[in-house]
C-alpha cells in the first residue's frame, strides 16, 4: 500500500516525509483494519515530522485524523466490516493506573498515540484499536470530518479547560484548524470571542464565524477577557496571553509541543488569581461530548483537500500558514 514515513526527524524544508511502499496490515486481537478515506493534517504531525517531538517508533507514518471503513476485524472487535469509524489521536491507555481509574485517562503514564507510537492515516490503510475508535454522526462527510478528531476534539478539550465563564470573553491566539472549530463552540454557548492571529487570512474567517474582534497576535484587544486559548506553539504569547486577562481568568495552553517562555512578572500576569493550564491529549469522553455536539450544531470545518501522493506538500503548507482552516488528505 502507499504510505508516508519519517525515516528521521528534520526541518519540513529538508524534506523529513518520505515515500513508503509498506503491507498492508492484519488486524490482531481487539484491532481494526481500516480503509482510509480521509486524514486531516494536524500540526502535531508537523512536530513529528521535524523532531519537535522525541521518536517513539523510527520511521513512522503519520496521521491521527483518520476517517475510514473497517474492512477487517480483529477477535473481541465490537465494530464490524463495513462501519464508518474515526480514528484519533489516542490509541490507548492502561486502564488500571490511578488516572484511567479516576476518569483521566488522557493522563495515564502508558497511554500511546496514533502516528507516533503506531503507524497512523497518511496511508491507504490504518490499523486501530476497536475501544478507541468512534462511531461518526450521521450526515458528517469524511472530508469534513476528518479535523474534528483531533483539532476539534483538542480544541474542545481546551475550551473546557479555560474555564469560560457563562456570556463571559473569551481570547484565542493562533486561529488554525482546533482554534475555528473551538471558537464555534464558545459562540454558539453565547461568548464574545476575540481573535488575535498574525494572519490576516486567519483573521477574516474570525469575523465571517462571528468573532467581535480580530486583530494581530500582539495587539491589545477592545476588552479584558475572562478566559484565554493560546494554539499556535510559540510561548512567546504566554504572557501576552495573560496580561489581557481580567481578574481570576484562565488561560488554557492548547499544544502538545511549545518554545521556550518567557519569565513572568507575578504582579503583571498571575496576581488576582489569574491561571495558567495546559492542556494534555484528551479522554475518549471528549471526543464522544464533542462530536456529538458538533453534529448538532453543524459546525463549520473549513477544509483544503490534498490528495494522499501530495502529503509532504500539505506538511509544508501548513508550517508556511498557507491556509486557513484545516488540510485534509484524501487517498
Amino acid at each position: 500500500m502507499r504510505a508516508w514515513a519519517v525515516p528521521s526527524p528534520a526541518p519540513i524544508a529538508s524534506g523529513p516525509l518520505r515515500r513508503a511502499d509498506r503491507d498492508v496490515p492484519a488486524p490482531g486481537q481487539g484491532e481494526l483494519l481500516v480503509r482510509v478515506l480521509a486524514c486531516g493534517v494536524c500540526r502535531t504531525d508537523l512536530h513529528v515530522a521535524e523532531g519537535d517531538l522525541p521518536v517513539h517508533l523510527p520511521g513512522v507514518t503519520p496521521g491521527h485524523e483518520i476517517v475510514g471503513t473497517v474492512v477487517a476485524a480483529g477477535p473481541g472487535a465490537a465494530h464490524g466490516v463495513g462501519d464508518r469509524v474515526g480514528v484519533a489521536w489516542l490509541r490507548g491507555t492502561c486502564g488500571a493506573c490511578r488516572f484511567c481509574r479516576r476518569g483521566a485517562e488522557n493522563l495515564c503514564p502508558d497511554s500511546v498515540y496514533t502516528g507516533w507510537d503506531a503507524h497512523g492515516g497518511y496511508a491507504e490503510f490504518a490499523l486501530a484499536v476497536d475501544a478507541y475508535a468512534y462511531r461518526l454522526p450521521e450526515g458528517l462527510d469524511d472530508v469534513r470530518a476528518a479535523p474534528l478528531l483531533c483539532a476539534g476534539i483538542i480544541g474542545y478539550r481546551a475550551l473546557r479547560r479555560a474555564a469560560l465563564p457563562p456570556g463571559g470573553t473569551l481570547g484565542i491566539w493562533g486561529f488554525g484548524g482546533s482554534a475555528h472549530l473551538a471558537a464555534q463552540i464558545a459562540l454558539a454557548e453565547g461568548a464574545d470571542v476575540h481573535v488575535f492571529t498574525r494572519s490576516p487570512a486567519a483573521r477574516e474567517l474570525a469575523r465571517d464565524l462571528g468573532a467581535s474582534f480580530a486583530g494581530d497576535s500582539l495587539d491589545t484587544g477592545p476588552a479584558p477577557l475572562d478566559a484565554a486559548i493560546v494554539f499556535a506553539p510559540v510561548g512567546t504569547l504566554v504572557p501576552a496571553a495573560l496580561e489581557r486577562l481580567d481578574r481570576g481568568g484562565t488561560l488554557a495552553i492548547a499544544g502538545i509541543h511549545l518554545s521556550d517562555v518567557p519569565s513572568l512578572d507575578y504582579q503583571r500576569h498571575l496576581f488576582q488569581e489569574r491561571q495558567v493550564r495546559s492542556v494534555t491529549s484528551n479522554t475518549r469522553a471528549d471526543g464522544e461530548e464533542f462530536l456529538a455536539l458538533a453534529s448538532r450544531l453543524d459546525v463549520a470545518v473549513t477544509t483544503h483537500a490534498y490528495p494522499l501522493d501530495e502529503a509532504d506538500r500539505a506538511l509544508a503548507d501548513l508550517a508556511a500558514d498557507r491556509f486557513t482552516g484545516a488540510a485534509v488528505l484524501v487517498p
